[in-house]
């Protein structure tokens, strides 16, 4: 490549000059804002004072974290959360397990090995007698914000699935639906959540209708808390099927046909084509749409902020709801930057695991 003055750039130079427009974007708008997030997590950083003083703010160091995720008198126990913590050993036994059987790498089994630590570990915390946290909302909304990606995360990826697997076809009639199930990914997080807030109405919602129709009591999904957090994740499960079934789509299309034919010989159709054809050689596309769907569902906000508001009692109340509460409505930036870092971190930590998965050979 030919720059200035006739001088002749080299290959590295000419790709770094192409690339500098991008870079200094990324630099400004996301490199920077990161790292000035970081340094007011360290500070007391009052959101309106320093608006009118910038002086007005004080470097406290760790003390927001600590203020955060600890408090007085913190115990630790095995039986501190029995679900998370079960679920977590559970997890530890099938890591192993799969890895003796060959049934996962040696690097996705310590990857679920280490994640099922975790939720053996971090749940066994409590405060002891006479103990408290010193910002009680705090892990409930973890745990509310693990629970919601427990659930969605299964819930799009298994009917994504089962959708592409029925729509693979090339005929005129599934490629209509299949761009009748893409056309809610299109739609915005408000007309999403107006919807179902239409649909889950106990007076004159479809689903109280059906419910009243076989005699039932229409539930107020909503205001529940046994069903509101269900009610959001069936809301986010409809409106995030799309992606998810397009990548399932493209990794199907890989898949020969040739396969199929073959087995079909051997009289395997239907359900066992699916499980000892399909499923294996989407292993790799299976394991990306879980991380990806992980990382975006971390990131749930206007579900909750619209449909329930975070309640009722705080069971749908989520981190980055409590973030943007913690900063813009009681404005402790400081408190709320760190707890960012902290919603930061478990993201980096899945975008690490996709990105060497991604890198694993076959």
């Amino acid at each position: 490549m030919r720059g200035g003055g006739g001088k002749t750039l080299s290959q590295g130079q000419a790709a770094f000059l192409l690339l500098l427009p991008f870079l200094s974007a990324y630099a400004l708008f996301l490199v920077y804002p990161f790292f000035k997030g970081v340094w007011i997590s360290l500070h007391d950083w009052n959101l309106l004072a320093v608006a009118f003083n910038p002086d007005a703010k004080e470097y406290v160091g760790l003390r927001n974290y600590e203020r955060v995720m600890w408090g007085r008198e913190i115990e630790w126990s095995l039986m501190a959360a029995p679900f998370w913590q079960g679920l977590g050993l559970m997890g530890l036994v099938l890591s192993f397990a799969f890895y003796r059987m060959d049934r996962l790498s040696l690097f996705n089994a310590i990857a679920l090995g280490l994640a099922s630590a975790l939720l053996v570990f971090l749940p066994g915390f409590h405060p002891g007698e006479g103990g408290r946290w010193y910002d009680r909302r705090f892990w409930p909304t973890v745990g509310n914000t693990l629970l919601f990606v427990g659930l969605a995360v299964p819930g799009v990826t298994i009917t994504a699935l089962i959708l592409a697997a029925m729509l693979s076809g090339q005929t005129r009639a599934m490629s209509i639906l299949r761009t009748l199930f893409f056309l809610s990914q299109v739609l915005s997080v408000t007309v999403v959540t107006l919807i179902w807030q239409i649909m889950f109405s106990p007076r004159q919602g479809l689903i109280a209708n059906i419910t009243g129709t076989f005699g039932g009591t229409p539930i107020n999904w909503l205001t529940d808390q046994q069903f509101a957090m269900a009610a959001i994740v069936i809301a986010t499960v409809w409106w995030s099927l799309g992606i998810a079934m397009i990548l399932f789509l493209a990794g199907l299309q890989d898949i020969s046909r040739d396969i199929y034919e073959a087995a079909a010989l051997d009289n395997a159709t239907g359900v066992k084509a699916f499980y000892y054809i399909t499923l294996p050689n989407l292993k790799r596309t299976i394991t990306l749409v879980v991380i990806l769907q992980i990382i975006l569902h971390f990131q749930v906000f206007g579900q909750s902020h619209l449909m329930t508001q975070g309640g009722p009692n705080d069971t749908t109340q989520v981190l980055v709801r409590y973030i943007y509460q913690t900063g813009f409505r009681d404005s402790e930036l400081g408190r709320a930057s760190a707890m960012a870092v902290f919603l930061f971190v478990i993201m980096g930590a899945f975008s690490a695991i996709q990105f060497i998965v991604g890198r694993e050979k076959q």
